[in-house]
Order: C-alpha cells, then sequence, then structure tokens
C-alpha cells in the first residue's frame, strides 16, 4: 500500500494502517470520516503529514504516528483535533520541539515522544502545558508524558520537568524516569536522576504596573521584575503605535510629533539588576496625557 486509501467506510470509528509503504499525509486525508475516534498510521514510511491532513476529525481522541520516518510534526494541525487526548509519535527523528507547540496541547493527556532525537525541551512547554499550582483552575489534569530514549541536553527545563513528575500530586507522569544525558556539566551518558541541578528555578514576572499615561514627549520608566534561573530574558513589545480612538487626532496633529513615530520604542539605557529586573527607560511619543 503505497497511498492512504480513499474508499473506507464514512461511519468507521477506528482506523488502523500498519507496516505499509506511505510515506506521506496528504491534505484532507481523513475529511470524509468525521466520526473517527482512533487513527493508527504506525511502523509505516511516513516522512511528511500536511497541517491540514486531519481537518474534519472533531470526535478523533486517539492518533499514533509511531515509528515512522518524521524529523517534524505539524502542531499547529491539532487545531482541527478539539477531542484529542492521545498523541503517540514514538520511534521517529523529530530532533526538536517548537516553542509554539505547547499553544496546542492544553487537551492532551498522553504525549508519547520518546526515542526521537530531541535535545532541549523549550521552556513554554512548562508554562502552558504544566502551570503553576496558582495559576491553575479546578481540578488538575494530569498528564502522562514520554522523554526518555534522547539525547537531551540536561538543562533546568527537562530537569524541572522531572523534578515536578516526583512532587506529591503533580499534574505530570513521566512513562520512564530513567532519562538520560547526552551532555550535562561537562559529562556524557548520565541519568538525569544522577546530574544536580540545584539553582534551578521556574520563571516569575511580577509587572509593576499594567497602565502608564504620560504627557506626550516625556520619557517613561517601564520596570518589571523577573526571577528564575536560569535568568529569565524579558522581552519588550509594542503591539501598537495607538489606539484606533485616537488615531485621527494624532494624524491631525502631526506635525507637532517627532520624526521618528514611526520607529521601535527606544530602550535605552537598560540595566540588568541582581534580582533579575530589567529597568528600562521608552520614549513614547504616541502616549497620550
Amino acid at each position: 500500500m503505497l497511498a492512504i486509501p480513499i474508499n473506507v467506510p464514512a461511519d468507521t470509528v477506528k482506523l488502523r494502517l500498519e507496516k505499509t509503504l506511505i510515506s506521506r499525509v496528504s491534505r484532507a486525508a481523513f475529511y470524509n470520516l468525521s466520526e473517527l475516534r482512533f487513527l493508527w498510521l504506525t511502523y509505516n514510511a511516513i516522512t511528511s503529514v500536511h497541517p491540514s491532513s486531519f481537518v474534519n476529525l472533531k470526535a478523533l481522541r486517539e492518533l499514533r504516528l509511531d515509528g515512522n520516518l518524521l524529523t517534524t510534526f505539524p502542531w499547529e494541525g491539532l487545531r482541527d483535533m478539539p477531542n484529542l487526548q492521545t498523541l503517540g509519535l514514538y520511534n521517529n527523528r523529530l530532533s526538536s520541539l517548537p516553542a509554539h507547540a505547547a499553544l496546542f496541547l492544553p487537551n492532551i493527556t498522553y504525549l508519547d515522544l520518546s526515542s526521537n532525537r530531541l535535545t532541549i525541551l523549550p521552556a513554554e512547554l512548562l508554562d502552558l502545558w504544566f502551570p503553576l499550582p496558582e495559576l491553575q483552575e479546578g481540578v488538575v489534569q494530569r498528564k502522562i508524558l514520554g522523554l526518555h530514549d534522547n539525547p537531551w541536553l540536561c538543562d533546568c527545563q527537562i530537569s524541572m520537568v522531572a523534578s515536578l513528575s516526583m512532587s506529591l500530586g503533580s499534574p505530570v507522569v513521566l512513562m520512564d524516569q530513567l532519562i538520560m544525558c547526552s551532555r550535562s556539566m561537562g559529562q556524557s551518558g548520565m541519568l538525569l536522576m544522577q546530574a544536580e541541578f540545584p539553582r534551578c528555578m521556574r520563571p516569575s514576572v511580577q509587572p509593576t504596573a499594567t497602565r502608564v499615561i504620560s504627557p506626550l514627549g516625556s520619557n517613561v520608566i517601564l520596570r518589571c521584575d523577573a526571577s528564575g534561573y536560569p535568568t529569565p530574558t524579558l522581552t519588550w513589545i509594542k503591539t501598537s503605535a495607538y489606539d484606533n480612538c485616537c488615531q485621527q487626532e494624532i494624524l491631525q496633529n502631526s506635525e507637532r510629533l517627532p520624526q521618528v513615530l514611526e520607529s521601535s520604542p527606544q530602550c535605552d539605557p537598560h540595566t540588568w539588576k541582581e534580582d533579575g529586573s530589567l529597568h528600562s527607560v521608552y520614549w513614547l511619543p504616541w502616549v497620550q496625557q
């Protein structure tokens, strides 16, 4: 079998295609199978999955792509499967887990990434998939995660996931605690449990103000205190130069505005403090009194 068959009955609930020569999953490959709940595409020769392969699979609960040749996975495609709970990507060739993947994982309770080529775990996975207890609402949903058999660079991210899995009432359960470090503090081939990360601490951000009003042309000091180890990296982002309500007024008085109005906010100076805070001075000519 070289391609996914197109004559599968429309009322199919379980579909298993295993040990074939299928090499790709095309766009809307299962569009007519709206009642599908379990889809196994295991141990084939799949090298690519189209981001829209799973359109119309709103009832799908379990997707397994174990034992293929995937180097990337279209995480944004999970939006087409709102009821998906189990995702198996065991034994592929994934070399990275992008930060944006965490955005599409809230409903996943079983994620197997073991036996791939992953080296780094994005910090966003912790913040979005395993939020801090004080940020969680209602009953904590436990999540099963497979990370073993990857050449991890043992850093604070994966260390914190491992530590979290061993705490009482933790939302994360590791399939296998025996995670090996390919590189850690100048050593290799070390169990994560043996590596010491005494200073690892999840980042915490405390902005001092959420709204600042200042006279036109004046300087504004924005402070944001962040703690954690490694030291968090703070990024200032200008979402818009002005509100829609003020746009006409600014255009009418454009001759009074500085010539650098269209440029990004100026940040000078910026100084890191020992407590992890970043003090930035911004000139915001678009801020109205």
